[in-house]
C-alpha cells in the first residue's frame, strides 16, 4: 500500500519526525543538499568541459545559468530516495524553513522528478503539535527564495572562482577569497593594524579605603586643586600624549606617592551624596548571532561548536530552529514561559504584560521565531538531562534561562555616587569620588545576566554597597596608596564579539558566522592566541591587494548593500539575474570580469602588495614585513630574519625587530662534532624558531640535514653538544606492537606526542621523550584522543583487569559522553546511567556487547555511469542580448583601465561606498596604514 513519503535533510531529524508521524508515513533523509556546483574539473560535464562555464560553473552568457551537478557521494542516496518514491502516494518536502531548506526541497524535487502531488512543509520547532499543524497547512515551493538562494550561491561563486587565482598568482597558492570571508579577514586584519598604531599613554592617581557611617567603602582620587584626574579617554591613541593637557594633573608615580604621604593623616568630610535609582530590562531571546556570542562567553564555546549542538537540539526535538534572526516569541511560547515563571519564582517575578521585542539588526528577517525551547511547557534541563549529553545540556540550559529572563520582571535598585574631600599638609585641596551599586529586586537576573566580552562590564551587574552617609559627615582614610595606569589598545576580535561586529554592520547571514569564521582560521587567514582571533601576515597581504585593486569588493558597506539587495530578490521585488549581470559584466561601472581580465592584472605589483610596511628604525631606515609562501620575515635594507608564527603582528617592535636581525646576521654556532659521523653539529634560528643541525647544506643540494628544534628551556645561546645530539636521535622508539607497528617519541610543530600507525597521542612536558615507556605509552593510547590545546581527562573510574584480556577497564569522559573501555573497544555507558557508579562487571558485558557487533561497515561505491549527453536547455534571446550588450560594455571598461594603469572613478558601482571613506569605514575606524 502506498504511503505518503517526507524527505527531510537530516538522519536524525528523519528519526525524530518519523517518531511522531508513526508507520503512516516513510520518511527519508536527503542528507543535506544532493545536488550542487561542480567540485572540481573531473566533475564537470562533459558538454561543458573546456568552457567558461565549465571553469566557473555557472554559464555567465546563458542568464547565469548554474551548472548543477549531483553531489560528490550522493549518487546512493538519490538512488535510495527514487527508491522510495516509487512507492509513495504523495511527497512531503520538510526540509528546513530557511532560504538554504527551501533551495535544498527545490534541488530534491528537481533531481526525483516526482510525478505524484508535491507539498512543502514548514515548521519551527519538530514536535507533535508542530508537525501536525504543518501538514495540514502545506504550500508550494517559493521559487523567490530559492531564487535568492540561487543568486547568493552563484554571486559566492562568482567572486570565489575569479579572485582565489588573483591571490595565487599574487600572493602564493592554495589561498582563497570569498564575499563575506575577505570582508570578515579585513575586519581582523584593521583591528590589528589599529593596535599597531596605538601608543600607550600611563598616569598615576590615589585609591584609598575609608571609613563612615556604620561601614567602610573605597575611593579614587578624581581631582586635584581644581583639576580632575585623567581617564583613559584622556590620551590620543595614536601618540600616548594627553589631548587636553591644561583640564587635568599628570602625576608620575614619585609624585603619586609624596601625595599620598601628604594626605594621610588629613581631616576627610563627605561633600556630596547623590542617589538615584536604575531600572534594567531583560535581553532578547536569543537569535542565531546572540546565541553563538553568549556561548562563547559563558560556554566557551566556538561558534562553529555552538551551532552544530544547536543543530542536534533542534533536530531532536528540544528547541525551536537555530538559524533565525528573529526575536519573536509565540503566544503558546510567551504563555509556557509565563507559566514557568509563575511556578518557579512566583507572581512578584511576572511582569503585568507580555513582553515583545524588535530586531534592530540590519537585514533581519521576521520570518521565524526566535531560539527557545521546543513545546508548550518550557521543559527544565533537569526534565531533559538523561536525554541529552553534555554540551546539549549545557547549550538547552542557556536557551531555557534566557528565554525565561526575557518574559521576566525588570530589575531595579539604587546607585550611590559620593565625593569625599580633604586638604593636604601642603595645603593642595584633593577630591576623592567612590560609587556603589544595590539591587532591590533581582527580577530577571534571578534567571538570567548576560555575559560580556569586557570582564569589567560583567561587574557592573554586581552589588557595591556604599554605606549610608550625609554630606557633611566625617570620614577616617583607612589606607591610601598610588596606582599607576596606561591606556590600553583596542581588544583584538573574539569569535563572539566578531559576530557582533558582522552582524551590526550587515555583513553576511547570521546562518553563515560560524562558517566564515571556521573557514578564515582554516586557510591560515586568522589563528587564535587564547580566545583572540589575530591575523596572519598572509591576511595583510591578502587584504593589502584586495582594498587597492578591489576595494569595493571588501567594502563593509557594499558588502551589507549586497545582502539587502538579495533580501530584495527573496521578497520579489527585483530579479537576481539582472541584478548578477550588473554585478559581473558592469553597468556604468566596471565589473568583476573586467577587474580580473588579464591586462588589469598585469598592473598589480606582486612585491608591492606583500610587502607590510611596519615604521622607520631609530636612524630612519624603513622596516618592512615580506610575506612568502613558506612565511614571512621582516626586512630592513638587505638584512633580513624570519618571523615566527606564533608572533602577533603588534608584537613586532622595534625592541623584537632588533633582535631578530641580530640572531640572523651572528649566523649557526658550532657546538662540535658528532663522533658517530664527523659532521658539524650546529644550532641555527629559523621561522619555527631555534633549531640543531647535523651537517651543513652543500651548495646546490636541495636534500636537508636532519634538524631537531629546541626544547623551551633550551636557549641557543646554552644548548650542549650533548644535549643537542640528544634532540638529533629523535624520533626514539619507544615500543613495538604484536604486528610489528612501532610507536615512537616525536617533537612536533605543536609539542612533543606519541605515534602509532596513522594515530597520535600528545605528551604533557618534553622530557617525556626520552622517559616514557611502552607500558605508559599504551595507557595514553587506550585514552581518546584530545583536541589540539585539549587535556586528557582523568579516568572517571579504573574497574580492574578484563577477566579474558587482563587489560585494564576504564571509565572516560568523551567528547560524546561517558564510555567503558579495555583499550581496544570502546562501549558507550547508557544515558540516565551515572558513569561513576558502573561496575566491572557491567563495564565488561558493555565492551562484550558493542564487540560483538564489529566495525561499522561501509557500503561499497558503485562504479560510475558514463555520462549522458545532456540536452541543452533553449536559451532566451533576450537574455543573450542583454549579456551580448554588457560584454561589449564590459570590454571597453577593461580596455579603458588598462590604459590608464589605475582604478577609474566609475569603478564602484553606483550604490558602493569607497571603503576609506567614513561612511565606508565606521566614524570609529582607524585610516589605513
Amino acid at each position: 500500500m502506498a504511503k505518503p513519503l517526507v524527505i527531510v535533510e537530516s538522519p536524525a531529524k528523519a528519526r525524530t519526525i518519523a517518531g511522531y508521524l508513526g508507520a503512516d508515513y516513510v520518511v527519508e533523509s536527503s542528507i543535506g543538499h544532493i545536488r550542487s556546483l561542480p567540485e572540481n574539473a573531473s566533475h564537470v560535464p562533459k558538454e561543458f568541459k573546456g568552457t567558461e562555464a565549465g571553469r566557473l560553473g555557472v554559464d555567465v552568457e546563458d542568464g547565469f545559468r548554474p551548472v548543477y551537478v549531483v553531489s560528490q557521494g550522493k549518487r546512493d542516496v538519490v538512488a535510495a530516495l527514487k527508491k522510495a518514491l516509487k512507492n509513495a502516494s504523495e511527497l512531503y518536502l520538510a526540509t528546513d524553513e530557511d532560504r538554504e531548506g527551501e533551495a535544498i526541497a527545490w534541488h530534491v524535487r528537481e533531481v526525483l522528478k516526482p510525478t505524484i502531488p508535491v507539498t512543502r512543509l514548514v515548521f519551527h520547532e519538530i514536535t507533535r503539535t508542530a508537525i501536525e499543524e504543518a501538514l495540514t497547512h502545506g504550500r508550494d515551493l517559493d521559487m523567490k527564495l530559492v531564487e535568492a538562494q540561487e543568486g547568493r550561491r552563484i554571486l559566492d561563486r562568482l567572486v570565489g572562482y575569479e579572485l582565489s587565482p588573483v591571490l595565487w598568482k599574487k600572493v602564493m597558492p592554495k589561498l582563497s577569497a570569498g564575499r563575506v570571508q575577505s570582508v570578515a579577514t579585513r575586519l581582523v586584519v584593521e583591528r590589528e593594524r589599529a593596535r599597531m598604531a596605538f601608543r600607550s599613554g600611563g598616569w598615576w592617581d590615589l585609591e584609598g579605603s575609608f571609613a563612615a557611617g556604620d561601614g567602610s567603602f573605597a575611593a579614587k582620587l578624581a581631582a586635584l586643586d581644581g583639576k580632575r584626574i585623567p581617564t583613559g579617554k584622556d590620551f590620543d591613541p595614536a601618540t600616548g600624549a594627553p589631548s587636553t593637557p591644561d583640564e587635568i594633573v599628570l602625576l608620575d608615580e614619585t609624585e603619586a606617592t609624596a601625595l599620598a604621604g601628604r594626605l594621610g593623616e588629613a581631616d576627610y568630610r563627605i561633600s556630596s551624596v547623590e542617589t538615584s535609582p536604575w531600572r534594567q530590562q531583560p535581553h532578547a531571546p536569543f537569535i542565531t548571532s546572540t546565541l553563538q556570542q553568549e556561548a562563547s562567553r559563558k560556554l566557551r564555546f566556538s561558534a562553529a561548536r555552538a551551532m552544530q549542538v544547536a543543530q542536534r537540539l533542534y533536530e531532536r526535538g528540544f528547541i525551536t530552529y537555530m538559524r533565525t534572526d528573529s526575536t519573536n516569541l509565540s503566544a503558546q511560547a510567551v504563555t509556557a514561559a509565563r507559566a514557568r515563571i509563575r511556578e518557579l519564582y512566583g507572581d512578584d517575578f511576572l511582569p503585568d504584560k507580555e513582553r515583545s521585542y524588535q530586531h534592530k539588526v540590519k537585514n533581519a528577517q521576521e520570518a521565524h521565531e526566535a531560539i527557545r525551547p521546543a513545546g508548550d511547557d518550557m521543559r527544565t534541563a533537569e526534565q531533559v538531562k538523561t536525554k541529552l549529553d553534555t554540551d546539549e545540556v549545557r547549550l538547552y540550559e542557556l536557551i531555557w534561562m534566557r528565554t525565561i529572563a526575557c518574559q521576566m520582571a525588570d530589575a531595579r535598585g539604587q546607585k550611590i555616587s559620593l565625593r569625599l574631600g580633604a586638604t593636604s599638609s601642603a595645603g593642595e585641596d584633593a577630591v576623592f569620588s567612590a560609587s556603589g551599586r544595590t539591587i532591590e529586586f533581582p527580577g530577571f537576573m534571578r534567571a538570567y545576566v548576560e555575559g560580556a566580552d569586557d570582564p569589567d562590564a560583567e561587574l557592573e551587574d554586581r552589588e557595591s554597597p556604599v554605606p549610608a552617609v550625609s554630606e557633611g559627615a566625617a570620614a577616617r582614610c583607612e589606607s591610601l596608596a598610588p596606582s599607576g595606569h596606561t591606556t590600553q589598545p583596542p581588544a583584538r576580535f573574539t569569535e563572539a564579539s566578531l559576530v557582533k561586529e558582522m552582524e551590526e554592520d550587515g555583513i553576511g547571514r547570521p546562518s553563515t558566522y560560524a562558517s566564515v569564521i571556521q573557514t578564515i582560521q582554516e586557510r591560515g587567514y586568522v589563528w587564535k592566541k587564547g580566545n583572540a582571533l589575530v591575523p596572519s601576515w598572509t591576511a595583510f597581504a591578502v587584504v593589502q591587494l584586495l582594498e587597492r585593486h578591489f576595494d569595493y569588493l571588501v567594502d563593509y558597506q557594499f558588502t551589507a548593500r549586497m545582502e539587502e539587495d538579495l533580501d530584495v530578490i527573496a521578497n520579489n521585488e527585483a530579479e537576481s539575474e539582472k541584478w548578477l549581470a550588473d554585478f559581473y559584466f558592469g553597468d556604468g561601472h566596471v565589473g568583476l570580469k573586467a577587474l580580473v581580465a588579464d591586462d588589469n592584472l598585469d598592473q598589480i605589483d606582486k612585491e608591492s602588495v606583500n610587502t607590510v610596511p611596519l615604521y622607520d628604525d631609530p636612524d630612519g631606515k624603513p622596516i618592512v614585513v615580506r610575506v612568502w609562501p613558506n612565511g614571512a620575515s621582516v626586512q630592513r635594507g638587505d638584512d633580513k630574519a624570519p618571523i615566527a608564527p606564533d608572533v602577533a603582528p603588534d608584537e613586532l617592535t622595534i625592541e623584537l625587530v632588533e633582535e631578530l636581525l641580530e640572531r640572523a646576521s651572528a649566523g649557526p654556532r658550532i657546538l662540535g662534532v658528532d663522533p658517530n659521523t664527523g659532521e658539524k653539529v650546529l644550532v641555527l634560528n629559523g621561522r619555527f624558531g631555534p633549531f640543531v643541525q647535523m651537517g651543513e647544506i652543500e651548495d646546490g643540494s636541495k636534500e636537508k640535514p636532519p634538524r631537531a628544534s629546541l626544547f623551551e628551556e633550551m636557549g641557543p645561546e646554552s644548548v650542549t653538544l650533548d644535549e643537542a645530539l640528544q634532540l638529533l636521535s629523535l624520533p626514539r622508539v619507544v615500543g613495538v606492537e604484536d604486528d610489528g607497528t612501532e610507536i615512537t617519541a616525536q617533537n612536533g610543530r605543536y609539542g612533543p606526542y606519541l605515534k602509532k600507525g596513522t594515530d597520535s597521542r600528545s605528551l604533557e612536558r618534553e622530557d617525556q621523550l626520552f622517559s616514557i615507556t611502552k607500558e605508559e605509552a599504551d595507557a595514553l593510547f587506550a585514552q581518546p584522543k584530545a583536541r589540539r590545546g585539549q587535556r586528557q581527562k582523568p579516568p572517571i573510574a579504573e574497574l580492574g583487569a578484563h577477566p579474558e584480556s587482563g587489560e585494564m577497564v576504564r571509565v572516560l569522559d568523551g567528547r560524546y559522553g561517558p564510555y567503558a573501555t579495555d583499550g581496544t573497544t570502546n562501549a558507550t555507558i547508557p544515558r540516565g546511567t551515572d558513569p561513576a557508579a558502573v561496575t566491572l562487571d557491567e563495564a565488561v558485558a558493555l565492551i562484550r556487547d558493542r564487540a560483538a557487533k564489529g566495525p561499522a561497515k561501509k557500503r561499497p561505491r558503485k562504479k560510475k555511469k558514463a555520462a549522458t549527453k545532456r540536452k541543452p536547455a533553449k536559451k532566451k534571446a533576450p537574455a543573450k542580448k542583454r549579456v551580448a550588450a554588457k560584454k561589449k560594455a564590459a570590454a571597453k571598461a577593461a580596455a579603458k583601465l588598462a590604459a590608464t594603469g589605475a582604478t577609474p572613478p566609475d569603478a564602484v558601482p553606483p550604490h558602493a561606498v569607497p571603503p576609506n571613506s567614513a561612511a565606508g569605514r565606521g566614524s570609529d575606524r582607524q585610516p589605513l596604514g
